[in-house]
């Protein structure tokens, strides 16, 4: 079914939507929670949770890309999971990929009238500009946090090649969100 259909079924709050959108998106939406939580259960969890966001936001909302707007939602629901969980189930590699960005990203003490939509733009903005492989590997990382093995193996690429260009797309981003008048 695509998803225009889906998001009608939304709409006419017929419960068919959620086994639809399970079967187009559930797998997609269960390893994007796995990565960030690395544990089946609370994975699984995450994607029923994001079902029942998706039955509350829409209507009134409907989403241009059901697709994006589906991986948001599970996204967003894991990571709140995951700073719920106490520390010892936190997932090492999901707390290394976000202090990476810690670094690169401004403090809500120094840029306090700037919004995390806006950051969000200039990102989107700063990598529009950037080669497909780049941008791709960031979103992979920083998005679905995908481990650097996960990515080099999708895109071909050594282990290496990867950390070399999450570290040079980092530093370029800094830059860029300096240049755009974001205090870090």
């Amino acid at each position: 079914m695509d998803d225009q259909k889906i998001t009608e079924l939304y709409f006419f709050r017929d419960e068919q939507a959620i086994k639809e959108t399970d079967i187009k998106y559930g797998k997609l939406c269960l390893r994007i929670a796995y990565n960030i939580l690395r544990n089946d259960e609370d994975a699984e969890e995450c994607v029923n949770d994001t079902y029942i966001g998706v039955w509350n936001a829409i209507p009134p909302k409907k989403p241009d890309n059901f697709m994006a707007f589906i991986c948001k939602i599970a996204r967003n629901t894991a990571l709140k999971k995951l700073e719920s969980a106490s520390r010892q189930k936190r997932s090492q590699a999901t707390v290394i990929s976000l202090s990476e960005l810690e670094d690169i990203l401004p403090d809500e003490s120094i840029a306090a009238d700037v919004s995390n939509e806006d950051i969000g733009k200039l990102i989107n903005n700063f990598l529009r500009k950037e080669k497909p492989d780049i941008r791709n590997v960031f979103i992979r990382k920083y998005y679905f946090f995908d481990s650097v093995s996960e990515i080099a193996k999708r895109y071909s690429f050594t282990e290496s090649k990867v950390k070399n260009m999450l570290y040079h797309t980092r530093n370029k981003l800094k830059e860029y969100l300096i240049k755009e008048g974001i205090e870090i």
